[in-house]
């Protein structure tokens, strides 16, 4: 359990260490917000709002995907930015 999360939630995904941007933390969309937790810092940070209707989030590379009902979001963690 993460910050209230189960680590096997959809709505919740690992970044891997080496893999892109954001290694070691865990990405995951609360409260119509995707957040980046650090397990060491134990630190939340907002990394977009706005979020509605989120179906599963998964992360490759600097990429984070997040599948809603009506649109996919892609949010990238070298820029900061949707799309």
């Amino acid at each position: 359990m993460i910050y209230g999360f189960s680590l096997d939630s959809p709505l919740a995904c690992e970044g891997i260490i080496g893999d892109g941007c954001g290694g070691g933390r865990w990405f995951l969309v609360d409260d119509e917000m995707l957040k980046a937790y650090d397990p060491q810092s134990k630190e939340v940070i907002v990394l977009l709002q706005n979020v509605k209707n989120a179906k599963k989030i998964s992360k490759s590379g600097c990429d984070i995907t997040i599948e809603c009902i009506d649109k996919n979001i892609k949010f990238n963690l070298s820029t900061m930015r949707e799309g």
